[in-house]
């Protein structure tokens, strides 16, 4: 199966995606994806994607914020 992000619309989707699994990352294991996802950073991102403000900690409602956004753009959700 091949699945293909294409114009804003996909970006965005792609980017929640990735975030989502970041999250998922560092909530399970203490690990950064990468130096510049910090826990603060990705928070913060999924502040602009969702329109919330999460607070330090709040990994899994970041991750079900963000799982429901993908979902109500239509995308695959994983």
């Amino acid at each position: 199966m091949t699945i293909m992000f294409t114009g804003e619309a996909g970006v965005a989707t792609y980017r929640a995606i990735a975030l989502k699994h970041g999250l998922k990352l560092y909530a399970d294991t203490g690990m950064k994806p990468n130096r510049a996802w910090t826990p603060t950073a990705m928070l913060r991102t999924a502040g602009q994607i969702t329109g919330k403000t999460y607070k330090r900690g709040q990994y899994e409602q970041a991750i079900a914020d963000l799982t429901a956004w993908i979902n109500a753009n239509g995308s695959i959700g994983d």
